[in-house]
């Protein structure tokens, strides 16, 4: 049974916000190669430290960066 899945909304926060994924990554201490696939929604589990990271860093709520798509 497919439960749907979820999506960050990275690059649209990014562009919100007009910050680079080379700042945000430098800022927050990601590696580039994970960021940009969680900005491609390739991951497979969250990292809930990384979650707050993103939430803070762009003064938002959890529901503001993760949706979840029904299938």
């Amino acid at each position: 049974m497919n439960y749907g899945h979820l999506e960050l909304r990275i690059e649209e926060l990014l562009q919100e916000k007009g910050i680079s994924k080379n700042m945000i990554c430098k800022e927050l201490d990601i590696p580039r190669s994970n960021f940009n696939r969680y900005c491609r929604n390739e991951f497979q589990r969250l990292d809930a430290n990384l979650i707050c990271k993103l939430c803070n860093y762009f003064e938002c709520e959890i529901g503001e960066l993760i949706r979840y798509v029904k299938e």
